[in-house]
């Protein structure tokens, strides 16, 4: 039995795991996440992987393996990195074994993967650079409405009359909102219709990737907002994309689950072949 550790820095948030494998069975036993904020991403992410590892009862030297993804490639104390396409899709399939496609929504952009039952990436399609289509433009507009992060999927699914934002930049999106919220449009209906208009691209993306069969899992920031899920159901019955879009309690882990379990693979690969190295 090894013992793995997954990292996963984004744009607005550290994730770290912790596994142990033994032959095909694995334990999820420890996982930790933290906001960046204004704090440098790289300092908290070795604060954060000292203190996960304390709370386990461990220490470097029980780690087999310290896999990285996202923006993690320069971390000198881990073993190897994974690309963030490879770790969304192979801890999608850990979270639901039944998951075709993913849709990591992240602070900044929005990416639609198709795998295979195995997490291995058979295609993906990215949305533009332009942030409207993301974790942190709903968090800026809710910050605007004065609206709690973690009350917007409610708060969207229960509006009446939703005013979809039009506009790709999110410049000109947040000034559709400013312009809304002077016309008394509803906290509710503004928040449906950035969601619709975020769903609408999404769903869009799915298409492009012809994903066409099982899960399709969302992962990342915006994999918990209920009111996100709620809309891209909408719109891929409007788009005729015969997925069944899910998200779990712990989706945000994804791309760090995903690090660990390829960490384990690599390890074992590299046991083989008399090539390790231990986590420093």
């Amino acid at each position: 039995m090894i013992t793995t550790a997954g990292i996963d820095i984004g744009t607005g948030a550290v994730k770290l795991v912790l596994f142990t494998t033994d032959g095909d069975k694995t334990e999820w036993i420890a996982k930790r996440t933290e906001r960046i904020r204004q704090r440098d991403p790289y300092k908290l992410t070795r604060s954060s992987y000292e203190e996960i590892l304390e709370e386990a009862g461990l220490s470097k030297d029980d780690l087999a393996y310290c896999a990285t993804t996202g923006e993690g490639e320069s971390i000198t104390y881990s073993n190897g990195h994974f690309y963030s396409m490879t770790t969304h899709a192979r801890g999608a399939i850990y979270l639901e074994p039944e998951t075709r496609a993913v849709l990591d929504i992240g602070a900044l952009h929005g990416r639609a993967i198709k795998t295979d039952e195995r997490g291995k990436v058979l295609s993906y399609k990215m949305t533009s650079q332009c942030a409207s289509g993301s974790g942190q433009f709903v968090e800026n507009i809710a910050r605007y409405l004065g609206v709690a992060q973690d009350e917007v999927g409610e708060l969207s699914q229960q509006a009446d009359d939703p005013e979809v934002v039009s506009s790709i930049c999110a410049v000109l999106a947040e000034t559709d909102v400013i312009n809304m919220v002077s016309r008394g449009i509803s906290s509710a209906n503004i928040l449906k219709g950035i969601h619709i208009s975020m769903a609408g691209r999404l769903a869009k993306l799915l298409k492009s990737i012809k994903a066409s069969e099982g899960v399709v899992l969302a992962t990342g920031g915006l994999a918990l907002d209920s009111g996100l899920v709620a809309a891209l159901k909408e719109e891929m019955i409007k788009l005729k994309i015969n997925l069944d879009a899910r998200s779990s309690p712990d989706s945000i882990y994804a791309g760090a689950i995903g690090a660990a379990l390829w960490g384990a693979f690599r390890y074992n690969k590299l046991a083989e072949l008399g090539k390790l190295a231990k986590a420093s």
